[in-house]
């Protein structure tokens, strides 16, 4: 045994580069769990611990014995690619399968079966592939000689991140074969994570011998120095950060809570001549890496980003900032881990909250997991069906979007009751139970952690402490132990000073009206399935349109969202200044108004129609009129097809002439893009009647 030991510390001394590098105790005693006694471990420890290098020295001292290779669950890409860099320094031979490199899956395949490869990644949307979870991944467990599932807090739903994919992984320990040692690794797991996710590596079958090692430490990350600046407008926030983004050491990364926010906060810092990009999950794949690169390289001060650049981003950062507050002290301390890694021994973390992350939070935690009648739908639906369906085909039957269904398919196919089959999804007949009780207390879990999160904004104590304290870290449980770093323990002081200069001009940018209305070009497929003779290309399709700004901006964001949640009445004079900015910058060639008639906020539409009028000098001649009442005004709206036909259902154009449009160009005024189907259905109407073009135009988009 001290001879394994003495060759694991020399594989870490390769893996780092150091030659007076030696494991830690809990590092061996991990590695000797999996490669001398092929047990399964939990190993729950803090960003920088060294939780990859278990698993290398793992890996290498298995393949020495005549073990296959490791196979590598991870979530993100940009993590693969640190794994890959970490294991080619110490000379193991990495590979990677896959969304973005189809082109070298079959020589990866071939590498594997040639002996030729120590490592395998996958991503967890691999194993819900049916071809490689049908084909490849029982070949992959019978002759792998470690299982590693990264960033395990995804397996389970308690987690702040929780992933249907990674389910399967339950599935997938069921089947390896007897001495295969499992590894988990997490960073962010409080007591009920961990306790889920080493319940689900115990389930194998085959009894006490299958005892989970669990090595839980200390999560105090001894370089970072927390704080938060409270201010109270969006333009004071954007203005600290003009002020003082470059007095954060070195580069780093600004988290936002939306895609929205990274282009325009990335912009107007860009204004100021920051160095700075955006990034975020609509970023393409080659962007992606190239900007993680010049984050490296510190080309860039910093990546405006959502959480999309989150775990395992191995790189030495100086700080982090979050521009808004996460839903959860445990996905805070797993962002902040970003900064203060490697030769980096003083970080400063600092948090700007707002109090719109509230209705962020409330939108994310809307799209939780469906109620049991659109589970059962779904279900029925495929159960009827002669053939799988696809997502796309199952959509117009379902009142649920593209992402939710999804997510929802894939936590049935792990309770076994659809399976992902060639050509779409096919009901098994297995028996399903709506754990209405679990889902409960997920939602309700998500609530205190909300609160702590509010809670740590608020605190006077040691902030470090209460992110440690919401991991159950056992070394605070006292409630006495303080890091001496934080802003609290005096040992970060921050400026909440901003310049008058910085706000008057984040106040413009933030004041800068003019949102693109991109109009719809395509119906939903499957239409015909409920009775709707629509098809293929929109023709002739809407020009492209403006709105004032989108709900979750920070400028006119908070106008439009306490306008529009509020009670009816006449359009606020801010907002009609800006239309009226917006107007003059945008310039649309206009003869006529038609406008969307609403329910639910008749003065709101009636006075904008009303000021566009007097404005443009054109007169409202029609209505998009409410025809039948007893389809409420969202009908369908998580869905693309089921709100095309509640739509056609729904309303009706209403000219006061005939006449009235023809050869007229024409702006079709309504309050707020949801779906953009009410106006692409609006301007077919319109279109039809004879008008030449139609242009959108609503106050807010909603997103």
């Amino acid at each position: 045994m001290t001879a394994t030991r003495d060759q694991a510390d020399a594989h870490l001394r390769a893996l780092v580069g150091r030659d007076d590098a030696r494991l830690y105790d809990d590092q061996w005693a991990a590695i000797e769990a999996l490669a001398v006694q092929r047990r399964r471990a939990l190993v729950v420890q803090r960003t920088g611990w060294g939780k990859s290098a278990v698993y290398f020295v793992a890996t290498l001292l298995l393949r020495e014995s005549g073990a296959g290779p490791t196979v590598i669950i991870s979530p993100l890409l940009a993590l693969m690619r640190n794994q890959i860099a970490a294991a080619e320094r110490a000379g193991i031979r990495a590979v990677t399968i896959n969304s973005t490199n189809l082109e070298q899956w079959e020589s990866a395949h071939a590498r594997i079966a040639a002996g030729e490869v120590d490592v395998l990644l996958v991503s967890p949307e691999r194993l819900n592939n049916p071809g490689f979870r049908d084909e490849v991944l029982p070949r992959l467990a019978a002759t792998c000689g470690l299982l590693v599932v990264d960033e395990a807090h995804c397996i389970s739903d308690w987690g702040h991140d929780f992933r249907p994919d990674y389910r399967r992984i339950r599935t997938l320990l069921q089947e390896l074969p007897a001495g295969i040692g499992v590894l988990a690794t997490t960073a962010t797991a409080n007591q009920r994570v961990t306790d889920d996710v080493a319940e689900q590596l115990a389930t194998s079958g085959t009894g006490s011998s299958d005892a989970v090692l669990v090595l839980r430490g200390s999560l105090d990350r001894e370089s970072l120095r927390l704080g938060v600046v409270r201010l109270p407008t969006a333009e004071q926030r954007l203005a600290w950060l003009a002020d003082h983004l470059e007095e954060q050491p070195g580069s780093g990364i600004v988290y936002c809570l939306t895609v929205a926010a990274t282009v325009e906060v990335a912009d107007y810092l860009t204004s100021r001549g920051h160095r700075v990009a955006a990034y975020s999950g609509q970023t393409e794949a080659s962007e992606r890496q190239a900007l993680e690169q010049a984050l490296l390289d510190g080309e860039v001060k910093a990546l405006i980003a959502t959480s999309a650049l989150g775990m395992g981003f191995d790189a030495a950062l100086g700080f982090v900032v979050n521009l808004g507050a996460p839903s959860s002290p445990v996905a805070y301390y797993q962002q902040v881990g970003r900064a203060g890694r490697g030769a980096i021994d003083s970080a400063s973390v600092v948090l700007l909250p707002a109090i719109e992350d509230r209705d962020i939070w409330a939108y994310f935690a809307s799209l939780a997991f469906p109620a049991e009648p659109l589970v059962r739908q779904t279900l029925a639906a495929l159960a009827a069906a002669e053939r799988p369906l696809s997502t796309a085909a199952l959509e117009p039957l379902v009142e649920l979007s593209r992402t939710r269904l999804e997510t929802m398919l894939k936590v049935l196919d792990v309770d076994g009751a659809v399976r992902r089959v060639a050509g779409g999804w096919m009901a098994t007949g297995v028996e399903w139970t709506y754990d209405e009780d679990r889902y409960r207390r997920v939602a309700e879990a998500r609530t205190r952690e909300q609160q702590a999160m509010l809670d740590y904004l608020s605190t006077s104590s040691c902030r470090m402490a209460h992110l440690r304290a919401q991991l159950d870290d056992p070394e605070v449980a006292g409630g006495e132990w303080r890091c001496g770093r934080c802003d609290n323990c005096g040992g970060l002081v921050l400026d909440a000073e901003v310049s008058a200069a910085a706000v008057t001009e984040a106040a413009e940018r933030l004041a800068r009206p003019g949102v693109p209305i991109a109009p719809r070009k395509l119906w939903p497929t499957a239409l015909a399935t409920l009775g709707v003779p629509l098809s293929g290309r929109i023709k002739p399709v809407a020009q492209e349109g403006r709105a004032v700004a989108r709900l979750s901006d920070l400028g006119h964001g908070p106008s439009l969202r306490r306008l529009l949640a509020g009670e009816d009445g006449p359009v606020p004079v801010s907002l009609a200044r800006a239309m009226v900015a917006m107007l003059d910058d945008w310039t649309p060639e206009v003869d006529v108004i038609v406008v969307a008639e609403s329910v639910t906020r008749p003065m709101v539409v009636a006075d904008l129609a009303a000021g566009l009028s007097r404005r443009l000098q054109v007169p409202v001649v029609g209505r998009w009129a409410v025809a039948d009442t007893s389809v409420p005004p969202g009908k369908g709206a998580a869905n693309s097809a089921q709100r095309v036909v509640a739509v056609r259902r729904r309303h009706r154009l209403d000219l006061d002439d005939p006449a009235a449009v023809r050869d007229r160009r024409v702006l079709l005024v309504d309050d707020q893009v949801v779906t953009g189907w009410s106006l692409a259905l609006a301007a077919a109407a319109v279109y039809e009647a004879g008008a030449v073009s139609v242009a959108p135009l609503t106050l807010a988009v909603n997103g």
